[in-house]
């Protein structure tokens, strides 16, 4: 089992503007939660223990959120708000929060280099702040890639997931070596053309990396934008013969990329009909406007 995770919130999420000009995007609500919760809680049930969060400018809530309130919880017990005081049960995770921050923007792979001193000699998962796993954030994908990097005693693990080929140009996509759920990964090209990529199987931002990937990223040459890709990294360490392995999501287990407005408002709609409280009346309601329309 893997306790230590590191989960990078730094980026400025220009593309969901103006609702992020005040606001992390990590902070924005997905039905009942923000996007960041439901991360945090796939990791708790992966049995992580340990939270690293890369912070920027302007990231203060996400800590607010995630510490205790004790005058709130205090007004919800006078007021008997026992349903509301349900709500605030994420505060009790058994999870340790750490916060560092990337001051200037250089990229994934530098605000991963920035976990350096917390993880120290041990395997770490890196989730991705905007990015959930499963309807409602229902995935066991980092508890199996935790097996899967105790098993093949890899150097890296990356959840793919298959998308089709006008899709393969948003993300970073792996070239297999096998067939399976489970397989060899040999190279990694960062959102190719659709004739030039390897796959479809694209990188959802859910990975496992023994320690020697920090070796790796200080090597990397920052971009023309003065990022240090983490695909590169990845990249050498295929190169230098390290073992790293996919893992698919299983059907079950669609990301949800919070990147944009389209992704935000079809992410937002899905997870509010599957709200057990509100999902009917909101179903309802949605196929009345739909007639309407």
């Amino acid at each position: 089992m893997i306790k230590n995770a590191i989960v990078p919130v730094a980026g400025l999420g220009t593309r969901l503007l103006p609702a992020t000009k005040s606001q992390p995007k990590e902070m924005l609500p997905v039905a009942k939660k923000p996007i960041v919760q439901y991360v945090v809680e796939e990791l708790a049930g992966a049995g992580v223990q340990q939270i690293l969060f890369v912070t920027g400018r302007g990231k203060a809530s996400i800590e607010n959120h995630f510490d205790r309130d004790p005058h709130l919880l205090a007004s919800l017990n006078a007021a008997a708000k026992e349903d509301l005081i349900d709500e605030l049960d994420f505060e009790n995770l058994k999870i340790h929060f750490l916060y560092t921050r990337q001051s200037v923007q250089r990229g994934l792979g530098d605000a991963i280099l920035c976990g350096e001193p917390f993880v120290g000699h041990d395997p770490f998962t890196v989730a991705l702040g905007d990015s959930i796993v499963g309807l409602q954030g229902r995935s066991t994908i980092c508890a199996r890639m935790s097996e899967v990097y105790d098993q093949h005693q890899a150097a890296a693990v990356i959840a793919v997931e298959p998308v089709s080929a006008e899709h393969v140009s948003f993300y970073g996509v792996v070239k297999p070596d096998s067939e399976g759920d489970v397989f060899s990964i040999s190279d990694l090209v960062e959102k190719p053309a659709p004739e030039d990529a390897p796959s479809n199987l694209a990188i959802v931002g859910r990975y496992v990396f023994a320690p020697v990937i920090f070796d790796m990223l200080r090597r990397v040459q920052p971009d023309k934008r003065g990022e240090i890709g983490l695909t590169e990294a990845i990249r050498m360490l295929c190169e230098t013969g390290r073992r790293v392995v996919g893992v698919k999501l299983q059907p079950s287990e669609h990301r949800y990329d919070i990147g944009n407005y389209q992704s935000y408002f079809e992410t937002f709609v899905e997870f509010a009909l599957a709200d057990p409280q509100y999902g009917a009346k909101f179903r309802e309601r949605l196929i009345k406007i739909l007639a309407v329309e």
